[in-house]
């Protein structure tokens, strides 16, 4: 009768022993501290400000001169040629003017028709001063030699005012450098007729040159006046040339340059960043440079 009694003391002792060590089990797991999740890297060195951007090698304002001509006229001198230095004031095109040296001389020679005219006046007036003091001729008299004396005077400054006249009409057909300089594109040759206001030479002075960076405008706050930069262009065997951020502008504009990436949109806004030179370089006015900014 006892057998029966000891098998379910037994199952129900074994059924304890097991829920006791599962309580235990969950226990520790309650207790245990959670696993850590795998730490992620983050770069905080100076590579999280890199920003990358295209640009051109350009002027400083000033250091490029589109040179032309106030009035039309034909060529008759054309003095210079592509990569030819100039100084300022050096004669750069000679326009035709053999009418107005004409016109000149003429003018030039009624100003000492009029001084001749001056002197005979002046004589005649002094006359006329002496006889009317004298009481021997009359007021009248006199009084005529003074206006002619001063209708002379008129007459020359006249004679003079178109002298001057048609030396600046001169001298506007004499073109020269206003800058020193290289001239870097010649845009008419001798013997063309040109219209006012037509460019002749394009004159820079490759001394006074730097890179405008398009920057996006999203990367506009990680931008400091004074990083440094590395600049680099295709054609020159991985060359990279040091540079520093001089000028960050106060408002975006619509971007020039084709992106040479074609995923990067064509219509965004940018930022036109100038980056000063450190170093001389072999890049052309115009060309197309890959700057890194920070990093």
């Amino acid at each position: 009768m006892s057998r029966p009694v000891t098998r379910p003391l037994l199952l129900v002792a074994g059924l304890a022993a097991v829920g006791l060590f599962a309580l235990q089990i969950r226990g520790v797991s309650a207790n245990q501290a959670p696993t850590a999740a795998p730490a992620t890297l983050v770069n905080s060195g100076a590579t999280a400000t890199r920003v990358v951007a295209e640009g051109r090698l350009t002027t400083y304002p000033g250091a490029e001169v589109l040179v032309g001509s106030e009035v039309a006229g034909t060529i008759v001198s054309l003095p210079v040629a592509e990569k030819q230095r100039l100084r300022k004031g050096e004669l750069v095109a000679l326009l035709r003017a053999d009418d107005l040296a004409a016109q000149l001389a003429e003018a030039r020679a009624r100003v000492v028709e009029c001084e001749a005219e001056i002197r005979l006046a002046e004589a005649e007036r002094d006359r006329a001063e002496s006889l009317y003091a004298q009481k021997v001729d009359t007021a009248s008299r006199r009084d005529k030699a003074v206006r002619d004396l001063e209708v002379s005077n008129a007459r020359r400054t006249t004679a003079l005012a178109a002298v001057t006249r048609l030396e600046a009409e001169i001298a506007k057909r004499r073109i020269v450098a206003p800058i020193d300089g290289v001239v870097i594109v010649r845009h008419v040759d001798s013997g063309e007729a040109i219209e006012a206001r037509a460019g002749i030479v394009t004159i820079a002075d490759l001394a006074q040159v730097r890179i405008e960076a398009e920057v996006d405008e999203f990367d506009a706050g990680k931008l400091v006046v004074g990083s440094a930069v590395a600049i680099a262009a295709e054609g020159y065997d991985g060359r990279r040339w040091r540079g520093t951020v001089e000028e960050i502008p106060d408002s975006v504009q619509g971007r020039r340059l084709k992106p040479q990436d074609p995923g990067k949109p064509a219509d965004t806004r940018v930022l036109l960043v100038k980056i000063r030179l450190e170093e001389p370089t072999p890049l052309k006015l115009g060309q197309r440079v890959e700057v890194e900014i920070g990093g």
